[in-house]
């Protein structure tokens, strides 16, 4: 059975937590950043007898539910006289200046610590030690009091009562949700192909606690297959929450719609999605904290306002959160991560659970096996784990906030404008040591240049969480964006291991430094390591051991591949051996990709969309075309559209009766996570086997995978190109009645190295070798499927 977790700072912070919200006190993952080094320091002082980061617990049963509350105390020391705990905390303000609430609450957490260890070791008393660390002067503050194990029973016991308020809301969410999922059945008539299949090996999955890594191509139902099992196993206790991350928007509104139709069929749980802070903050939100209404007296509201929400919704999707928000004027970001809380479904993006910036620490702090993820999409999550353990950092920034700053005065001020100079500084030491090279890739960190940026993160920090006046807005304004890039840049470089190189490129105006993330496949692994385990599943997740290497679960996971649903007579995959798109043959060979291009679309008038690498290449094949096809309508995509002309570019599949040819970018917006079903879209021509454009980078990617494992060509550019393919060709084909091709326009596609690659529903894959042969295979397949 799944034990239901609660961590010691929620429960502290449920049961203490009162007044206003503030962005910039709040413990978040970026104040957490220097706190840690400094818990880091403080605790390297004492000898080998000392321990650090005492995981604790105690289970308790509140309401006839069992639960456990945990967590690690910062230190325990014993000593002749008797045994202390510490617990230490950091600012920048006075200890004098804290509220009474932040004390009260810093308490309670030491509190709670001490009960759970004189539990533990049936300690008669012990003392509690809070290590005040003021980081404004380096001071720390030591405050003790010692207490009987009768005395902190006590405590515990009328914080466990107020909780239990709380905790009885989230049990009898808990009851009421297993007892619809005992009688839960799947909400189709009937499974589809594979479908069964997939939802016996994610069930299998999370009774193992393994992972899964899962291919199953378009129309196998990916989401309601893995979903419903996850469901079940809820029910019998196997686990108590599921995190379903995504990749993008339209994914998520897809689990929506999947835990929505489950509702209609009975089951009642909480199911959240967590929408991007600057996407759901309310319009009217003013940017200073101090002055923002949805802040003031949050803690205050919240409570009332999870009752209400809570008493009267299962869904609550970004409308819902706003609405109740709303209502109760609380901040609507803030607000969905407390109601997450109370949640048996979290729908949210990957880097709710992998990016070390802004990761849930309420939820991934420890590790926890109650836990349980879907990561949808999953081939998406190589490159976008990439970028988020890179940080780059640009000396234009901090040139241009020294001049900002030169007029303002105050205190806290001089020592951020020295810190400053001195980033400055390094920076041109570091500009000195490329030798007039424009750019370097280097193995080593810059250490010196990181420890004047630590500097200047600390002096910021300490200025925003002093005593700021209301007219010191505009220096706030000026502060906060550099700040919040030196904590990202701080933060990557605690991470920096073999797998990382830094990246230093310059010109007559800037400096750039990039710790540059090759293989992030441990830190994926570590994540999924929260949890008691995971299904990883994409339509294209070919090869299978490929995307198990590079997302972490090469030797602790299992891989499956589900056949396509549909019938492949109805899909025709044709693979032009006659036609040359490598960069130095695209003009040579333009004839006859149009050519090729006006045979696949007169063979059967309609729907057609080509892909191709690059906009410069994309230009330049639809104007030939245009000009050879005046009579057809051509669309094209262009770089950074709008919601707006994306969804024009669509509706000319989607609402046009004409024939209409797209044309489009591999691996863009319109490669994949669209949905043209039967005539919308009849046809795919995609032009070259996509690889990514040459560049230093996927250059070092290459580089350093051909010392790891021999395969840097194939992991740096044959195969995430491959993906692209594979997606694009998936918009062809989404459901059992439709028909369509898929031609590719290239001749690497025959050699050995590509074919293998093909997925099984490309199998029946035909080798055209002129026009002729070309027109011949697509008479034939459109009257065969006709």
């Amino acid at each position: 059975m799944a034990t239901n977790r609660i961590g010691v700072r929620e429960f502290v912070e449920f049961t203490v937590r009162t007044g206003d919200l503030n962005p910039i006190t709040t413990n978040s993952n970026n104040t957490a950043l220097i706190g840690a080094k400094i818990h880091r320091r403080l605790q390297a002082a004492y000898d080998d007898t000392y321990e650090k980061e005492l995981y604790l617990k105690e289970a308790v049963t509140v309401n006839g539910q069992d639960y456990v509350i945990d967590g690690r105390a910062d230190g325990v020391q014993t000593t002749t006289k008797g045994v202390i705990i510490e617990e230490i905390k950091t600012s920048a303000r006075a200890w004098d200046q804290l509220t009474q609430n932040t004390k009260d609450r810093y308490w309670a957490q030491a509190r709670v610590y001490g009960h759970f260890l004189c539990k533990q070791r049936d300690l008669a008393e012990i003392t509690l030690d809070l290590v005040y660390y003021q980081t404004s002067n380096d001071a720390v503050t030591r405050f003790s009091e010692t207490h009987s194990a009768e005395e902190l029973s006590v405590m515990f016991d009328d914080l466990l009562a107020e909780f239990g308020d709380w905790l009885k809301i989230r049990s009898d969410i808990i009851a009421s949700r297993d007892e619809s999922i005992a009688s839960l059945e799947f909400p189709f008539p009937a499974y589809r192909k594979g479908q069964r299949e997939l939802a016996a090996a994610a069930y299998k999955t999370i009774a193992a606690s393994t992972r899964l890594f899962v291919e199953a191509p378009t129309g196998t139902g990916k989401t309601i297959s893995t979903l419903f099992p996850t469901i079940k196993a809820m029910g019998e206790g196997l686990i108590t929450r599921c995190f379903y991350l995504t990749a993008k928007q339209s994914t998520r509104h897809v689990a929506e719609n999947a835990m929505a139709l489950l509702e209609a069929h009975g089951l009642h749980a909480k199911s959240i999605t967590l929408t991007a802070k600057d996407t759901i903050t309310f319009e009217d939100e003013p940017d200073d904290a101090s002055v923002n209404p949805y802040m003031i007296g949050y803690y205050d509201r919240l409570k009332p306002a999870l009752k209400d929400m809570l008493a009267n919704e299962d869904s609550l999707t970004r409308k819902t959160i706003e609405l109740y928000a709303k209502k109760h004027t609380l901040d609507p970001f803030e607000f969905s991560l407390d109601a997450s809380l109370f949640c048996d479904v979290i729908i949210c993006d990957y880097n709710y659970l992998f990016d070390p910036a802004v990761f849930l620490q309420r939820f991934f702090a420890e590790a926890d096996d109650s836990n349980f993820f879907l990561i949808d999409e999953a081939h998406n999550l190589v490159s976008r784990a990439r970028d988020m353990y890179s940080a780059e950092i640009d000396d234009a920034a901090f040139t241009a906030l020294k001049v900002a700053l030169a007029p303002f005065k105050g205190k806290g001020l001089p020592a951020i404008k020295a810190n400053i100079t001195k980033l400055l500084t390094a920076f041109d030491m570091v500009s000195l040591s490329m030798d007039n090279q424009p750019e370097v890739f280097q193995k080593a960190p810059v250490e010196e240049f990181v420890e004047a940026l630590d500097h200047l993160s600390q002096s910021i920090h300490e200025w925003l969480t002093g005593d700021l006046r209301t007219d010191q807005q505009a220096v706030v304004d000026l502060l906060l964006p550099v700040y919040f890039v030196c904590l990202g840049f701080l933060r990557i470089y605690d991470f920096y291991n073999d797998a990382f190189e830094t990246k230093l490129t310059k010109d007559a105006k800037h400096l750039v430094i990039k710790e540059l993330c090759l293989d992030p496949s441990e830190f994926i692994s570590n994540s999924l390591d929260k949890g008691r385990g995971a299904v990883l599943f994409s339509a294209t997740l070919s090869p299978l051991p490929y995307y198990q290497d590079v997302l972490g679960g090469q030797e602790n996971s299992l891989a499956y591949r589900l056949p396509s649903p549909f019938d492949q007579q109805r899909l025709a995959v044709l693979v032009a051996s006659n036609i040359q798109t490598t960069y130095r043959m695209r003009q040579q060979s333009l004839p006859q990709v149009i050519a090729s291009l006006t045979v696949m679309t007169s063979a059967k008038p309609g729907h057609y969309l080509v892909f191709l690498p690059s906009y410069a290449y994309l230009d330049m094949v639809a104007d030939a075309f245009a000009a050879a096809h005046p009579e057809m309508a051509v669309v094209r995509q262009v770089a950074s559209m709008d919601a707006e002309a994306r969804a024009q570019f669509l509706d000319h599949f989607r609402e046009d009766v004409a024939p209409v040819i797209g044309f489009a970018v591999l691996g863009g917006i319109f490669s994949e996570g669209i949905d043209l079903k039967g005539e919308q879209l009849i046809g795919v021509a995609i032009v070259s086997v996509g690889l990514p454009g040459l560049n230093s980078e996927t250059d070092r990617l290459k580089t350093y995978f051909d010392a790891i494992n021999g395969n840097g060509f194939a992991y740096a550019y044959q195969l995430p190109g491959f993906n692209n393919v594979l997606q694009a060709g998936g918009r062809v084909i989404r459901g059992k009645h439709d028909a369509g091709v898929i031609l590719l326009l290239d001749a690497r596609f025959c050699r050995p190295d590509y074919a293998t690659l093909f997925p099984p529903h490309w199998a029946h894959a035909r080798v055209v070798n002129d026009l002729d042969d070309l027109a011949k295979q697509l008479t034939n397949f459109w009257l065969a499927v006709e």
